[in-house]
């Protein structure tokens, strides 16, 4: 079982989220490159519970934007520190990550996405 993850949500513009899917799995499979075991990320569906604040209120999002929640699996927090570093100097990311960064037409604001990197605290599943 894993021993780290990092853990983010951001908004998406719906009618981007298709794009946004495509550039996601070329990252995830980079990830994994540099070492990640695993990588995920899901559309928001259902992001109310009345009492809490919502994933949707936290980032802002917008009527014409959806919420994306993702995490990346791996062994420990050094091995995710040193795949981290990979990532970011691996050129391919500049070139996927560029066109959703352009001020023209915003896909991908870092700005308002929330993320971390988290210990286990409790791990339960079907053997």
């Amino acid at each position: 079982m894993a021993d780290y993850i990092d853990g983010f949500v951001l908004p998406i513009p719906k009618n981007n989220l298709d794009e946004y899917r495509k550039v996601a799995e070329t990252v995830a499979e980079i990830w994994k490159e540099h070492g990640a075991l695993a990588y995920f990320e899901y559309v928001g569906e259902d992001l109310k519970l009345e009492g809490t604040r919502s994933f949707s209120e936290v980032v802002d999002a917008k009527e014409d934007e959806v919420v994306v929640f993702g995490w990346v699996v791996f062994d420990s927090k050094e091995m995710r520190d040193l795949a981290n570093e990979r990532v970011v100097n691996d050129p391919r990311m500049t070139d996927l990550i560029a066109p959703l960064t352009n001020p023209s037409r915003m896909v991908f604001d870092a700005a308002r996405m929330v993320y971390g990197g988290f210990k286990p605290l409790v791990q339960s599943s079907i053997s």
